[in-house]
């Protein structure tokens, strides 16, 4: 039996997303699912978007023009977000993914996840926390961005700089929600499934390990050094123990 391909659909806001970051963005979706809607905005008569236009034939990205009807209003977020929740009530959609760094669609993304449907955010580091938070799993696109070859042509590679063991250590965000989510997910000897710890995660932030620079959740906990790991080799289970625990007391 085929396993179950969930349906996503992308919005892409080109006046705050780089072009260089859209092979990641479709790569890293495409590990949920397939990106069966892919809409870009933005008025194409701009100069700025000129090297969009390679991109959104490569990728098979539908071009959506919005002209500027007044300098102090964009009306390119206000269709974006007319179509996302026009969409909302008439497709069926599993994920909706929004590629921007304005804050401005946090109302967007709150909506849909109203209706029981997750919401990939990517956006530059300088995204407002708002949007970053709202979202079910955001990735910052200096993550993901293209690099270029010695032939000046797009490589398939990515940058994805990891960050140190000393580095991961010193995020007190990161240690404490880590160290939270195994306390939520353990058993009475301290034991947490991994799988656990991650859905535990999933569902009450934003986290996603790419932003360290790490693909998975279990590369980033092998790293980080602050935990008991536990390996079922029938299973297949990975767990975890925070070295810290009582238990190793």
């Amino acid at each position: 039996m085929n396993k179950k391909e969930d349906k996503i659909a992308l919005f892409i806001d080109c006046d705050n997303i780089s072009h260089k970051s859209i092979e990641g963005i479709i790569s890293e979706l495409s590990k949920y699912g397939i990106v069966n809607i892919r809409q870009a905005y933005g008025n194409w008569n701009k100069d700025n978007l000129k090297n969009w236009q390679d991109k959104l034939l490569e990728f098979a990205i539908k071009p959506i023009q919005q002209f500027d009807y007044s300098k102090s209003k964009n009306a390119t977020d206000i269709l974006m977000t007319i179509d996302a929740i026009d969409l909302l009530h008439t497709k069926d959609i599993d994920i909706f993914a929004i590629a921007t760094s304005d804050s401005d669609f946090t109302p967007v993304v709150m909506r849909v996840l109203a209706e029981g449907i997750k919401v990939f955010g990517f956006g530059e580091k300088k995204t407002p926390k708002p949007f970053i938070a709202a979202c079910s799993q955001f990735i910052f696109t200096e993550q993901l961005v293209s690099t270029l070859d010695n032939k000046n042509e797009e490589s398939i590679k990515t940058v994805k700089s990891k960050k140190s063991k000393n580095s991961l250590q010193n995020d007190k965000w990161l240690v404490q929600l880590l160290h939270h989510a195994v306390e939520q997910t353990s058993d009475d000897y301290g034991w947490a499934n991994l799988a656990d710890v991650g859905t535990y995660i999933n569902n009450s932030t934003s986290f996603s390990p790419i932003n360290y620079g790490y693909k998975k959740l279990s590369t980033l906990i092998r790293e980080i050094g602050l935990f008991d790991i536990a390996y079922d080799e029938v299973s297949k289970i990975m767990s975890i123990r925070d070295k810290a625990s009582k238990h190793n007391i």
